[in-house]
């Protein structure tokens, strides 16, 4: 049982170490911190192969080699000091080493000086205390780790001016203000059942004080994972932030830890009644659409993605809310897709960036054939996060739909809603697909602009990690039923048959015949052959300066 010391302790160790270099050597820092990632990648890869189990300090510290024997530490505190890696901590730890290494690769070409001071110490910090938290059976222990991490999330924001610096203190101020109510919440439980265990704790929400300590850890639950009303921290942190910063913690260790507690309440520590069930699922409903309003009349493409991060939240309640095994599957499904293509969209971001400088789409346009790897990475983000099929994003929200379906039959005021949920997750993933027109459009299409006849694409160490998880956003959505869901997910949620007919391998086969099919009518026919013209407007040729403006057809949301 080393290894969990090893994941959690070694990355916090070579941290700190790491501070003692000058940040002129970042480069050499860097390539430390990628190897200590792939070691503890490594060690989190042995532990997905373990069983579950729970132990505490008292029985870990002999495989260490340590004698405590001689220390007057209580027995009954060893035993509180535990540790649990069953099938939910396991599949978390995974995705965490992965985001991490693609996240350091990314970063060595990315960080540059005065970007972000000791920026791959609190990297390594942040990964070892994920693990901390995500590992962690004791609250006490785990409110630690978890706390920590709003302080990395703090320092991973430069503070370069006064809007920046004032991002990163109301991030800091409301993820504190999360952490301390909830423990208020643990508080409660320690009351009312004298433990401090996760796995051991079952709780009724039939009085008062269950209640309180429920909504206690809810908040600090939604505040880190950016659900409404909690969010406003995430659009902020994405455009101020560094790109690499942005799909590390909101994008993807935030939403992983966010969510893992999430679960952790819905699905074991607490049993909720259906009022608790009308409400999840209404905040659900309200971040998927509040959240892609807002993001629709967004101009900073940076901040459109932070409150996509936000929306795409709502979809994980909704799972978890079901309260069903296909819905806690696809609450986690849900939860890792989410990771994963919204973590590249902040990398592909930070790519545009990089090469242009510019941060509002109104200054960019027609870097598709310059930064071809950057593109395709980006369509295929921007479809899945659309819920188009065969990617992943379309698979785990269809499982949410049936999901949402099924409970339709239940008793209860919540079931008896279902279609009110079910249009308005559909609706959400409409308007998500218009704003990524918006995103793609005015980035990537329409005439390049006169001083961006240079740029090119981004070193190998930038598009490599993006073409790395679309790569992963398309297997995971074509192998989504035959294979991902049930070896990744139903050990976590239990198994279950998926309602109607549908078959995601059988989907990926058709979209694909379909565009083979449109490709031989296109080449078939004659609509390859056509003329281009220049515009001719009261005598003067006009088309060099006229320009796609893609913004212009958002601005009725601005209205409402």
């Amino acid at each position: 049982m080393d290894l969990i010391f090893s994941l959690i302790f070694l990355p916090v160790a070579v941290g700190l170490l790491l501070f003692l270099i000058p940040d002129k050597f970042r480069t050499v820092k860097g390539i430390i911190a990628l190897l200590i990632i792939i070691n503890t990648g490594l060690l989190s890869a042995s532990i997905y192969t373990f069983g579950n189990q729970v132990l505490n300090l008292g029985e870990i510290s002999p495989t260490l080699g340590l004698d405590i024997s001689d220390l007057n530490i209580s027995p009954h505190f060893l035993e509180q000091i535990s540790f649990n890696q069953d099938s939910l901590s396991r599949l978390i730890i995974v995705f965490i080493s992965l985001f991490a290494f693609l996240i350091a690769l990314y970063s060595l070409v990315y960080i540059k000086e005065g970007r972000v001071r000791n920026y791959y110490p609190f990297l390594l910090i942040t990964l070892g205390c994920a693990y901390g938290a995500v590992l962690s059976d004791n609250m006490l222990l785990f409110l630690a780790f978890w706390g920590a991490l709003g302080l990395t999330l703090y320092k991973l924001i430069h503070g370069h001016d006064e809007e920046s610096s004032a991002t990163a203190k109301k991030t800091l101020i409301l993820i504190g203000a999360s952490d301390s109510i909830m423990i208020l919440g643990i508080a409660i439980i320690w009351k009312m059942t004298g433990s401090l265990s996760m796995t051991e704790t079952s709780l009724q929400a039939t009085n008062i004080l269950t209640v309180v300590a429920f909504f206690s850890l809810l908040i600090g639950s939604f505040t880190k994972a950016g659900a409404f009303p909690f969010h406003t921290w995430v659009p902020d942190y994405a455009q101020c932030a560094p790109a690499s910063s942005s799909a590390y913690l909101p994008a993807s260790l935030d939403k992983l830890l966010g969510i893992y507690f999430l679960a952790r309440i819905t699905t074991g520590m607490f049993k909720m009644s259906d009022w608790m069930s009308v409400l999840l699922l209404s905040i659900g409903v309200i971040s998927i659409i509040a959240a892609v309003m807002m993001a629709l009349v967004q101009h900073n493409y940076k901040r459109l993605l932070g409150f996509h991060a936000v929306s795409q939240v709502g979809y994980m309640i909704l799972g978890f809310a079901l309260g069903s095994m296909i819905g806690v599957a696809a609450g986690l499904f849900h939860m890792v897709n989410n990771a994963i293509y919204k973590s590249g969209l902040f990398l592909s971001a930070g790519s545009v960036e990089y090469r242009t400088g510019k941060e509002e789409i109104d200054d960019l346009g027609g870097l598709a054939k310059a930064m071809p790897v950057t593109f395709i990475s980006t369509l295929i983000f921007a479809m899945s996060i659309s819920g188009v099929p065969p990617f992943n994003g379309f698979a785990s929200k269809w499982m949410i739909y049936q999901g949402i379906i099924d409970f339709g039959s239940g008793p209860g005021i919540a079931s008896k809603l279902w279609v009110l949920w079910l249009a308005l997750a559909v609706l959400g993933s409409a308007l998500t697909l218009a704003s990524f027109i918006k995103l793609v459009g005015g980035i990537f299409l329409s005439r390049r602009r006169p001083e961006f006849a240079k740029v090119r694409e981004v070193p190998v160490l930038m598009w490599l990690p993006q073409a790395v998880l679309a790569l992963i956003c398309v297997v995971f959505g074509v192998f989504a039923t035959g294979y991902v869901v049930p070896k990744l997910f139903m050990p976590v949620s239990g198994t279950f048959a998926f309602v109607g007919f549908w078959n995601s391998s059988l989907v990926s086969w058709l979209v694909i015949v379909s565009i083979l099919a449109g490709i031989i009518v296109y080449l078939a026919s004659s609509l390859k052959r056509f003329r281009t013209e220049d515009s001719f407007i009261g005598g003067e040729k006009i088309q060099d300066r006229t320009q796609y403006a893609t913004t212009e057809f958002y601005k009725t949301f601005g209205e409402f």
